[in-house]
């Protein structure tokens, strides 16, 4: 298969820097495939969140190219949307989950194009009994629900998320884990997802990717499908694959930056 068919996205020699000194991200080269779900995971500081907004195009790379179907990324667009991980100040307290999820496809399409589109999506996220509530009424995992409604309305073909579980309590996390797997799994979509969680990575992804400690941080190895055990922790590989990825990252000062 041509490379131009599988790969979705492209990080080219990518650096960034806040000060035009320090790097926060230095030389990244990443290939997303079409359709993946791919988990990035890092330390602290290693700019997991910086590599995640120059792809929805919040920031612009320092150097290198980010480029989308070929086609070099600029700023935002509707091929990507993004779900964050702050539950409380994602969506507009004075709106409706109904219109917070309605609001990106005012002046695109027609009134009834826009309710469809909304009631399918709220629906998939298990929101449709509450699309009249308004986010004071959410608990923080129906909060999530929404803000990825929200961008799945927009029929994005990646969905960009940084840690957006992180600020749930374990139970509500779990489910919601299983939920977007299962929807990832039913729409087909690419994700680029931020953690710093490994049991979530495994749980979750195709593909995973750790990057150094930073500034200047690199990524350092990649583990793809085949070295992700399918079933999670009742798959006797699940240990071993735990293990070698916390060994990557206990060991990356000392490695070097691989392309991937």
């Amino acid at each position: 298969m041509d490379k131009r068919e599988w790969t979705q996205l492209n990080l080219t020699g990518v650096s960034k820097s806040f000060d035009g000194r320090t790097s926060i991200l230095d030389g990244i080269d990443l290939a997303i495939p079409r359709g993946s779900f791919m988990c990035v995971l890092g330390p602290s500081g290693s700019g997991k969140s910086t590599l995640l907004d120059l792809v929805a195009g919040f920031e612009a790379p320092t150097s290198g190219r980010i480029s989308y179907d070929e086609t070099e990324i600029h700023g935002p667009g509707p091929d990507r949307a993004v779900v964050f991980q702050d539950v409380v100040n994602s969506l507009f307290p004075w709106q409706t989950v109904f219109e917070n999820v309605e609001f990106g496809l005012k002046g695109k399409v027609s009134a009834e194009e826009r309710a469809a589109r909304v009631r399918a999506a709220l629906n998939t996220v298990g929101l449709s009994a509450h699309m009249h509530k308004f986010p004071a009424e959410l608990s923080g995992g129906m909060k999530q629900r929404a803000q990825i409604a929200r961008g799945l309305v927009m029929d994005p073909a990646m969905l960009l998320m940084d840690e957006p579980f992180g600020a749930l309590d374990a139970i509500t996390r779990r489910h919601l884990q299983l939920e977007l797997k299962t929807l990832w799994q039913r729409t087909g979509k690419t994700v680029l997802f931020i953690t710093h969680d490994i049991s979530e990575a495994l749980l979750l992804a195709t593909d995973i990717v750790i990057l150094s400690r930073g500034p200047g941080a690199r990524i350092i190895a990649r583990f793809r499908r085949d070295e992700i055990p399918s079933d999670g922790p009742a798959d006797p590989r699940y240990a071993q694959a735990y293990r070698d990825i916390e060994l990557a990252i206990e060991n990356q000062k000392s490695a070097e930056s691989v392309p991937v």
